[in-house]
């Protein structure tokens, strides 16, 4: 993914809100990049860009990849349909591409396995915990077997111990299939265990302002939370961030041609 001088507003004339950029950035394949930032300084308008869902207002953004439709979306609701069983929601992606129904099946069942979730592919939404929606979302977007994935705070609504242990699962997923993936998190803990790199974005319109390697190896382990050099990297970025979370608090409400619906 390659962006330059990349940038979104929202509104028109002298009422329009700069909700992002200008951003430049390069992500290399396979790589797995966090974002971070304070809220509303447009982390979630970048990832929409990249998945399509918007345009942007100057510059651009370019994917190389080989198909036409190289990038899987996973949300912080989950954006499962609770009218569908586990193994519809799954196999959702592969039947939109027109995957062969017995292969879709295999594809889905094999991806429910991998995530614990074999037993439940009768089941409805409405029956599984948060943990578990959150894991057939994360099977769904990886059995069409995407070149890019993109996560919007998928694990901010779940508690502290559920959210550490899906951490790890994609941590270990990710090392496996080699998927390139842009990250977006409030979470610096969770930046520092998953990602190949972590950008830091200013208060609104976002810019990239840092970029940080945690010096970790692959393959990695959720282990590294209790090294020395993780506490002294997650403060450093905590000093980075903390101007321009101060900075968005002192701005005041959202601007009024938002409708009070500040991009993420």
């Amino acid at each position: 993914m390659r962006a330059r001088a990349l940038a979104r507003s929202f509104g028109r004339g002298s009422k329009a809100l700069a909700a992002l950029g200008p951003v430049d950035v390069d992500i290399a394949p396979g790589e797995f990049v966090c974002i971070v930032g304070p809220s509303g300084c447009g982390k979630s308008t970048l990832l929409r860009i990249a998945a399509g869902l918007l345009r942007p207002s100057a510059g651009e953004l370019e994917l190389r990849a080989s198909a036409d439709r190289p990038a899987a979306m996973i949300f912080q609701d989950y954006g499962i349909y609770d009218w569908k069983t586990v193994l519809a929601n799954v196999r959702f992606g592969l039947d939109v591409q027109r995957v062969p129904r017995k292969e879709a099946d295999e594809r889905a069942r094999s991806w429910l396995a991998r995530m614990g979730l074999a037993d439940f592919a009768g089941a409805y939404p409405a029956a599984l915990s948060g943990g578990m929606r959150q894991r057939v979302a994360i099977a769904r977007a990886l059995a069409v077997e995407p070149e890019i994935l993109l996560m919007d705070e998928p694990f901010a609504a779940l508690d502290a111990q559920l959210r550490t242990i899906l951490q790890d699962e994609l941590l270990d997923l990710t090392q496996t299939t080699r998927t390139t993936t842009l990250f977006i998190t409030h979470s610096l803990e969770e930046a520092l265990v998953l990602g190949d790199r972590v950008l830091v974005m200013s208060a609104r319109p976002g810019r990239i302002i840092a970029e940080r390697r945690p010096p970790f190896g692959r393959p990695r382990t959720g282990e590294v939370r209790a090294t020395p050099e993780f506490t002294a990297l997650k403060a450093e970025l905590w000093q980075l961030l903390r101007g321009e979370v101060a900075g968005r608090a002192d701005a005041g409400p959202p601007h009024p041609t938002t409708k009070g619906a500040v991009p993420a």
